[in-house]
């Protein structure tokens, strides 16, 4: 195996889109949340210990799961030897240290929810994966919280907390939208699980209650989007955007019944348009118009 391979095989242990695009969710955070533009060295601090944390828990996450992924993913680094367990191993460590290195410097509540991060990352596969619906909770915190802890980072001295109520708002939507999307990739890889006697919700429950315990989810989360525009948080424009992103995700976890794959690809793209709402929210209120 050339070096060449290899380093191509870690970067694909860290999935880098979706460590870059958990990034975007801290930097959305932190812009929904507060004014960022006096406080940049913290939110770019934020982003990169997100991005660097996603990555750490997408290698250690395969290093636990390499015997799994020999059947539901062979095309994975390990499973294919470009890069050994060890060595993914000592990755994962690296970019744990990086992502501390870069949260010390944080406020209090950025750090706080950095160590139950971390701490969720590295237990996952070997304590939570296999509880039915825990793992799944897991996860989607872990997305949702993208958010809080971009807000959390920036210093405020208002008094009134740590995250705004937009961005507790924000944080729900993502979490439940990527715990849907989690159940729909628990039942594409059923036949692995099985075999190696994990108990996720679709294997306790059955497929299709597990599905339409997704589907409810994502219609009461949708529902709960428009409180910053009923509170007044936001005005027109976010409403006129967040409306269709809640279809685009109810309408995917829908679809999750007769199109497991597909339903993903949608649920993933309704939740950056929601994203995409807020910020634009944020945007018209700065500006003082659509509010």
């Amino acid at each position: 195996m050339s070096l060449t391979d290899r380093a191509r095989g870690l970067l694909e242990l860290t999935r880098p889109g979706n460590a870059v695009a958990a990034g975007v969710l801290t930097f959305t955070g932190a812009y929904v949340g507060d004014d960022i533009f006096g406080a940049l060295w913290p939110v770019a601090l934020a982003v990169a210990a997100t991005a660097f944390a996603t990555g750490a828990g997408n290698a250690v996450n395969d290093y636990f799961d390499r015997e799994i992924d020999r059947i539901n993913r062979p095309d994975r680094p390990i499973p294919r030897g470009a890069v050994s367990p060890r060595g993914a191993l000592l990755f994962s460590a690296a970019l744990f240290l990086a992502a501390t290195a870069c949260a010390v410097q944080l406020p209090a509540a950025a750090i706080a929810i950095a160590v139950v991060n971390l701490a969720a990352l590295v237990a996952y596969t070997k304590l939570f994966k296999g509880l039915p619906g825990i793992g799944n909770a897991v996860v989607a915190y872990l997305t949702g919280s993208a958010f809080l802890f971009g807000d959390a980072a920036v210093p405020t001295n208002d008094g009134g907390g740590p995250f705004s109520s937009a961005t507790l708002v924000l944080f729900a939507l993502a979490a439940v939208a990527t715990l849907t999307r989690e159940i729909v990739k628990d039942v594409e890889d059923v036949a692995g699980d099985r075999e190696e006697g994990l108990r996720t919700l679709p294997i306790a429950i059955g497929e299709r209650p597990a599905l339409w315990l997704g589907v409810v989810a994502m219609v009461l989360a949708a529902a709960a989007s428009v409180l910053p525009y009923l509170r007044g948080t936001f005005g027109p424009v976010y409403l006129a955007l967040v409306v269709p992103a809640d279809a685009v995700m109810v309408g995917a976890a829908l679809r999750s019944f007769r199109d497991p794959t597909g339903s993903q690809r949608r649920l993933k793209h309704g939740m950056f348009l929601a994203a995409g709402a807020f910020i634009a929210g944020r945007t018209a209120a700065i500006l003082g118009f659509g509010a």
